[in-house]
């Protein structure tokens, strides 16, 4: 059941980009067509799961065990960097193919604050599920990225969606382009306030 939990918290109710205000630039700047936004949120799905996974071994065996936690921030930036070079270096001999079709998308993730900030919340906040508040193990801690990277997919889909549609509608001048753009990511993270009161 808590694995249910975190999946339903972390995709609609405390949605990293639309509660949390993480990863604004990027979902912001790809998120004009939806092939654009669904190839950077696969990519970001991939690397926020993958670096979660390193950055809380690191912690838990490493940063803790010699009581080097001051350094968790700088520690996790550099982990973040490091695996999204591997994970660029071993796509291009691997998979050309899947290389070329994340593209640019790679290299932006190392500068998302999206992926960082999961891998801190995992490590520094207490999660509360019914009565009790306890830090997440691994598995929880890999099902609480996984899905918060969907949340971020799924926001950045729907948004993505939205705009390619609103290119197609008469928009007054003064709120063409990126004006209309904030308001409707507005609108949507109002709409995912409603999911609120669904898990403490």
């Amino acid at each position: 059941m808590e694995y249910f939990l975190i999946i339903i918290s972390a995709i609609f109710v405390n949605n990293i980009v639309l509660a949390q205000f993480l990863g604004i630039c990027p979902f912001l700047g790809v998120s004009s067509k939806l092939s654009t936004a669904t190839g950077m949120s696969g990519a970001v799905c991939f690397v926020i799961t993958l670096a979660t996974l390193v950055t809380y071994l690191l912690n838990k065996y490493l940063l803790i065990p010699f009581e080097l936690e001051f350094l968790q921030t700088i520690a996790f930036i550099l982990v973040i960097a490091a695996l999204v070079q591997m994970v660029e270096i071993v796509l291009k001999k691997i998979s050309p193919s899947l290389y070329a079709a994340l593209g640019i998308f790679l290299p932006l993730i190392t500068t998302n604050c999206a992926v960082l900030g999961v891998a801190l919340n995992v490590v520094t906040k207490q999660f509360t599920f019914g009565e009790a508040a306890h830090w997440l193990n691994l598995g929880e801690s890999m099902v609480y990225a996984f899905a918060t990277s969907l949340g971020y997919g799924l926001a950045m889909v729907i948004f993505a969606g939205l705009r390619e549609h609103l290119a197609l509608n008469d928009v007054p001048k003064a709120f063409k382009g990126v004006p209309i753009a904030l308001i409707t990511v507005g609108i949507l993270a109002m709409a995912f306030m409603g999911f609120s009161g669904m898990v403490k």
